[in-house]
């Protein structure tokens, strides 16, 4: 059970735990980023005005077809 919950999905994209891990939070710290340029988008439209894009783009580019 143990297993199941914490180890097969990392294991599914061929990563350890620790590594899917720092992955994820990473990916998570990113996407905060991007949410934070897209608020400030909102409120000043002159300012980041592909940032968010960008990082989602990025982000994409990353895991699409990951551990496939």
């Amino acid at each position: 059970m143990i297993a199941q919950i914490f180890l097969n999905h990392p294991a599914s994209v061929d990563e350890t735990y620790g590594q899917h891990a720092r992955f994820a939070s990473g990916f998570a710290l990113k996407l905060f980023a991007a949410a934070g340029a897209a608020t400030v988008h909102a409120l000043i439209p002159c300012l980041f005005e592909k940032t968010a894009s960008r990082i989602v783009a990025d982000l994409y580019a990353r895991t699409h077809n990951r551990g496939h």
